[in-house]
């Protein structure tokens, strides 16, 4: 019988760990340990309503305080873990204090990953990961401001949009030869692109960052083919990286994230990982990944928490993801790697569209945009894993389920 759980990480996957055991009896000593002072809360406003001014901070927690309280949880805000000793079942914080665990679950999302570049450090460049970076990059927001945005994934692009509502002069560098290039297909990246470019904001892409110039603070971004451009302000948005130090510390294997097992444990049986951080297989696409996710983050975090107290629930969900870029909302469900067919529902100028990805015909993925009911339909038959005739997904006039 466990009667200590210790969470470390005060993010989604936290929150949401402490909602499920509570809700599922656990009646023991139950510690949130989080490094930012906040409340755990929501990130997906971070680049969209709360920047743009529309969402208050005070509305951005996933749980009041009172909770907390009334489930008798324990909050360590703005305290850092910084070392696990499995053997005795202890957490060390920073401030010196010792807490002992029969189950721990690791939280501890990732970081954003920056520039290695000459001017990096300078005054008035940003990243966009949590309440403090957000609350930062509002303070540079002002009409006019030219505003560079290095990444064309989903952060940089969202946040682009935000800057181009407010007034921002936009300019968005990506490496690649388009925006979103690791995630979604080239018609989905030639929409946005499009959208982008109708509101104003310049891209470009299959540029390189050489070099961030400025006195006290960023004037301007170099490119490594010459090009210059000129910055009141510049986000990083270049990806990020699972945060596994305090796990590989303790000598629990790491690669691309903490590696865990289909019940989110880690090699130690009392230690759980669930979230942005950690690597796990998935049974449904036979391979394992890792998935920066809000749906990722609470969905396995149940699972985890569901298994400290020896449920034994497989962690075996398709994910989904979603992008809100002006008028349009992107939503991405499953995963499209090996696939062998692509096919494209709809032309994307004359309104939504999808791009739906096959492997030995049956649907492993889809990309809507402004397209919901496909979406919706793409989530039940890529669940129940049925073979389709391409002919009719590739045929916007028949409804996806018929094509069974």
């Amino acid at each position: 019988m466990k009667s200590t759980i210790v969470i470390i990480g005060g993010g989604q996957a936290g929150a949401q760990a402490v909602d499920t055991l509570r809700k599922e009896g656990f009646a023991g000593r139950l510690i949130l340990v989080g490094d930012e002072a906040q409340l755990p809360y929501q990130r997906p406003p971070l680049s969209k309503k709360f920047l743009s001014g529309e969402l208050a901070a005070e509305r951005l927690p996933l749980r009041h305080r009172s909770f907390y309280e009334e489930h008798a949880v324990e909050l360590l805000l703005g305290s850092r873990a910084v070392r696990i000793d499995a053997a005795s079942r202890t957490v060390a914080l920073e401030s010196g204090a010792i807490l002992p665990f029969d189950a721990l679950l690791l939280c501890l999302g990732a970081a954003p990953r920056h520039l290695a570049c000459p001017g990096a450090d300078l005054a008035g460049i940003h990243h966009l990961r949590t309440l403090a970076d957000a609350s930062s990059l509002r303070r540079d927001i002002e009409p006019g401001a030219r505003a560079v945005v290095i990444g064309g994934g989903y952060i940089g692009l969202e946040a682009a949009a935000t800057f181009r509502r407010l007034g921002c002069e936009v300019t968005v560098l990506e490496m690649t030869d388009r925006v979103m290039s690791r995630v979604v297909a080239p018609d989905v990246s030639d929409f946005f692109t499009a959208a982008h470019r109708t509101h104003g904001v310049e891209i470009v892409c299959a540029t390189a960052v050489a070099a961030l110039e400025g006195a006290a603070r960023v004037e301007r971004v170099v490119c490594a083919d010459g090009r210059r451009f000129d910055a009141d302000l510049v986000l990083v948005g270049v990806g990020s990286v699972p945060v596994t130090a305090l796990a590989a510390d303790a000598g629990l294997p790491v690669g691309d994230g903490i590696l865990v097992d289909e019940y989110c444990r880690t090699a130690d049986p009392a230690i759980f990982a669930a979230g942005d951080c950690t690597n796990f297989p998935s049974p449904h696409y036979g391979v394992r990944v890792r998935l920066e996710s809000v749906d990722n983050a609470f969905e396995q975090a149940k699972a985890a928490a569901l298994n400290m107290l020896d449920r034994g629930i497989v962690y075996d969900r398709v994910p989904w993801f979603w992008s809100d870029q002006y008028e349009h909302k992107l939503l991405i469900v499953g995963l499209s790697s090996g696939h062998d067919q692509r096919l494209l529902r709809a032309d994307p100028a004359t309104g939504g569209f999808s791009v739906c990805y096959l492997r030995n015909r049956e649907l492993i993925a889809l990309e809507a945009v402004d397209d919901s009911k496909s979406y919706m339909a793409a989530r039940k038959l890529i669940d129940a894993r049925v073979r389709l005739d391409p002919s009719k997904v590739g045929d916007a006039r028949v409804d996806l389920k018929a094509a069974v």
